[in-house]
């Protein structure tokens, strides 16, 4: 089974955001990228990616699904899957 073609894992997916400066996600199945501005999340509802300023990762636990991000987020955005998006060095060098 290709990358592309794995199934979502990471249980039942949810969010939960406290004046837009902690959020809370479950349901994630891997962290493709971050930095201070984006966090790119794989999670059982589809490819979230997290915008805002500041942003730092201050709980991951792949193994539970559960991922909190603080700083202040503008913009939760869901993405087709990985495979219209194409990797991240497709997108970096494409």
């Amino acid at each position: 089974m290709s990358y592309e073609e794995k199934p979502r894992v990471g249980g039942a997916h949810s969010l939960s955001l406290a004046e837009r400066k902690r959020l809370t996600v479950s349901g994630v199945a891997d962290v493709e990228s971050f930095d201070e501005n984006t966090v790119v999340l794989d999670t059982s509802g589809g490819v979230l990616i997290v915008r805002g300023s500041e942003l730092r990762v201050d709980k991951l636990s792949i193994e539970g699904g559960e991922l909190t991000v603080t700083g202040l987020v503008n913009s939760l955005n869901y993405e087709e899957g990985r495979a219209e998006r194409g990797g991240l060095f497709s997108r970096l060098f494409g």
